[in-house]
This record gives structure tokens, sequence and C-alpha cells, in this order.
């Protein structure tokens, strides 16, 4: 018969992917405000380049912060389930990223895509690495707190 121990151990790593699933709306929401942060404040003082790499540049401080604080609740199993979680992460912004874009914001397709655009000075990428990352991120924090 099978204990509700070794019943928690076979379920756990599916809670936790469901856990960081649930929570990616989180991090669209922070994105969403710094977004509108940007516009209402330093967008209109700033070229909009600049603006743009600043708003990534707090992005990722927001996203980091908010994983962490995530971790101290859920932490990945392991290297696989973190890589898995933060591929799950990928596909999730960048369908956001598009559809939302295009079909609710009304932007053309091209401009969507002008963001990928590294050598132009565009940093969007560097953030979808490091959303796809971060899982990974809090694995290895938590794990060498662990030791």
């Amino acid at each position: 018969m099978l204990s509700q121990a070794m019943i928690d151990k076979w379920l756990r790593p599916v809670r936790v992917v469901r856990v960081y699933i649930l929570f990616w709306p989180v991090l669209m929401l922070l994105a969403i405000g710094n977004g509108i942060l940007r516009e209402v404040t330093y967008g209109q003082a700033l070229r909009a380049l600049l603006a743009h790499q600043l708003s990534t540049a707090i992005a990722a401080v927001l996203f980091g912060l908010a994983v962490l604080l995530l971790a101290r609740y859920a932490v990945p199993a392991s290297t696989k389930q973190a890589v898995t979680i933060g591929l799950i992460w990928l596909a999730f912004t960048l369908c956001f990223e598009f559809l939302f874009g295009h079909y609710v914001a009304g932007h053309s397709w091209s401009a969507l895509l002008q963001d990928y655009d590294l050598l132009s000075g565009r940093v969007w990428p560097l953030l979808l690495a490091w959303v796809t990352f971060l899982p990974y991120f809090a694995y290895k924090v938590h794990e060498s707190a662990r030791r």
C-alpha cells in the first residue's frame, strides 16, 4: 500500500510545475506595470531606445526578485524540471508577446519583430533568455543555500 509520504514524494514535482505555471501571469502583470511606468514617466524624457533598454533592465530585476520570492515556497526538484519550467515560461511569453501585441495592442508583426534586433540595441531577447533561465537560477540558489 502506498503511504502518504510516497504519494507526496511522487506528486511534489507535478505540484511545483503547476505552481510555476500559475505564477507566470504574475510576471506578465509585472511586465505590464513596468511598461505603464515607462510610458507615464521616464519614457517621455528618454529616447525610445534608451527607454526600452531601461525598461527591460527593470523588468529583469523585478522578475528576478519575484522568482526568488517564489522559490522560498516552491523550488524545482531538479535541473531538468527547472529547465522545463523555463522553456514553458518562454513559450508562454512568446505567445503572449505576439498574440497580445498584435491582436490586442494592434502592433504590426514587423513592429513586434523589431524588438528582437539585438544589433540595433533592442535587448528584449536578453529578457526572454533571463525568463527562461530564472527557474534554473532559483533552483541553484536554493540548492547552494541548503549546503
